[in-house]
């Protein structure tokens, strides 16, 4: 599932109609009061939080507006109220019940209600663009949302899910951008027919987080403003994320001070960088994990020998040294690193006459030849390159496939390849995203309506498709976490997916910047606490 300007402005002068590419550029650090940010905007071609389904404009919506809970990054089976102040679950665990904050208001002024709450999650679900598929997997539908999301009264808000879920799940989702609570007296005065604001919402902003749209220019800025009715104070009045797509240019910027913060700089860059004192570097674990997927089409590749002698032919360490170095390390298991019940065990490593006896075990001594789909970009290229040297060693005879991430994709969806090294990035920090993905395969046909991971490799599993299942209802936290482990060792012991790296995202900041919270996926990232000295 996906992402040069060097000036700096002063805070007080800076207007709603100001231009960015017009203000002088400067030698000097920016202002205490604004902070500045390289980043990657090109995912962007809508700010609806119904709408979009990319990775950084989650983190956009996740700081312009509120939700009904946020999930603990300090402990992940745990969440914080946001708009909710407490919240129940009937006994049956299939309603849960909001009680809202008193006093709220949204960017416009106007209140926020529990029928702001109620509609904003309908809205969603009736708009039925990318956003709803988070919601329909706690059954929240187009055709039911209306009556499943219910305002009690002016501060009580009930959502009723299709069967029982584990609540830990119920509340990812319902933390998660689609759920965002949008104003929907502003939304509406802007509705074109039955669009529910959609078209003013692709441009505009109406919520009530901590901060506040100015401007938003495509692939080059976007400007936010502190909002004063928040309900904790902040420290920075501006933020702009800037579109820096070459990391040798965050490199310049970071230097000259033009940027607080830099998000792509490249392993050199943070190595040099962070020696002469000029950045302090965080490496966040994402969500995001590169695997190999093995078609269960392809005979040679069905065989679970097989599955196990590319396991330990590949150089995991190897590739990590001297290819991706600090932005992967090396992640054997389904569930990423900072989820519950996630396994940080990492069992294989390069065992080449091990590999070549599990290959002789399944009638391929001489080994096979086999076509690799993979994304003609950096790392996917190079990382391909070094497994298709890995798995010569063994007699298994590689061919790269390269193109772009479109027909890779539509090859891997279409179970038209053999090999296919991707990645698969969690939508929401609970391990169901990657269960789903790696362990659930309820119709293995091709007419299947379920085209996960295991579908596209033709993995047929009944049993882990019911383990999943059974964790996904597991409503004690612990024993879930437990399930999960279990379903981890079995994947690890015999699967068709080869999972390689975790994904670690850089963030290099100057010295004095502190308070910038950047979680597993994007949708966790906040700039409600950023400081500088």
């Amino acid at each position: 599932m996906k992402k040069a300007l060097a000036a700096v402005m002063l805070a007080s002068a800076f207007t709603v109609s100001t231009a960015w590419t017009g203000l002088p550029s400067a030698q000097a650090a920016t202002p205490k009061d604004l902070f500045v940010m390289a980043t990657l905007l090109d995912e962007f071609t809508s700010l609806d939080p119904g709408e979009i389904y990319e990775l950084v404009p989650e983190e956009y919506v996740a700081n312009t507006y509120d939700r009904l809970v946020r999930v603990d990054l300090k402990d992940p089976s745990k969440f914080n109220g946001d708009v909710a102040e407490s919240w129940t679950v009937s006994q049956d665990g299939l309603t849960f019940t909001f009680k809202i904050r008193s006093g709220l208001k949204f960017h416009s002024g106007n209140p926020l209600t529990a029928d702001d709450v109620a509609w904003s999650i309908q809205r969603t679900a009736l708009l039925d663009k990318g956003a709803a598929a988070v919601l329909a997997g706690i059954g929240l539908t187009k055709a039911n949302a209306a009556q499943n999301v219910k305002k009690i009264d002016d501060t009580t808000v009930s959502v009723t899910t299709d069967r029982r879920y584990a609540p830990t799940f119920v509340l990812n989702v319902l933390g998660s951008w689609p759920a965002s609570v949008v104003d929907r007296k502003l939304v509406e005065s802007h509705a074109k027919g039955s669009d529910y604001g959609n078209e003013w919402l692709k441009t505009n902003e109406a919520g009530s987080g901590a901060y506040k749209l100015v401007k938003w220019t495509a692939n080059d800025s976007i400007v936010l403003q502190r909002f004063d009715g928040y309900r904790i104070p902040l420290a920075m009045k501006r933020i702009v994320l800037r579109h820096v797509t070459e990391a040798a240019s965050q490199r310049l910027m970071i230097q000259n001070g033009d940027i607080d913060v830099a998000r792509d700089l490249s392993p050199d860059d943070l190595d040099t960088l962070s020696k002469s004192g000029v950045i302090k570097a965080q490496a966040i674990p994402q969500a995001t994990l590169m695997y190999l997927g093995l078609n269960n089409k392809n005979p040679n590749l069905a065989k679970p020998e097989v599955w196990e002698a590319m396991k330990w032919l590949i150089d995991y360490q190897g590739i990590q040294k001297n290819v991706i170095r600090t932005t992967y390390k090396v992640h054997e298991t389904f569930l990423p690193e900072g989820f519950l019940g996630a396994l940080n065990e990492n069992p294989y490593h390069q065992d080449v006459p091990k590999a070549k006896a599990l290959l002789a075990k399944a009638g391929l001594a001489n080994g096979f030849t086999v076509k690799m789909d993979v994304r003609n970009d950096y790392p996917y290229s190079e990382i391909a390159q070094a497994v298709q040297a890995n798995l010569a060693l063994a007699g298994i005879k590689v061919q790269l496939m390269p193109s772009d991430n479109k027909q890779t994709l539509g090859r891997y969806r279409a179970r038209a390849h053999d090999i296919y090294i991707g990645e698969w990035s969690a939508d929401y920090i609970d391990p169901h995203s990657n269960a789903q993905g790696f362990v659930w395969n309820p119709d293995n046909s091709d007419a299947s309506s379920y085209k996960m991971l295991a579908w596209r490799n033709a993995w047929d599993i009944p049993q882990l498709t019911k383990e999943t299942d059974a964790a996904l209802a597991e409503s004690d936290t612990k024993k879930r976490a437990q399930l999960y482990e279990k379903m981890q060792r079995e994947v690890l012991a015999k699967s068709p997916f080869v999972i390689m790296f975790q994904k670690v995202s850089q963030v290099a900041a100057r010295p004095g910047v502190t308070g910038l919270e950047v979680g597993p996926i994007n949708d966790l990232v906040s700039y409600r606490n950023i400081k500088k000295q």
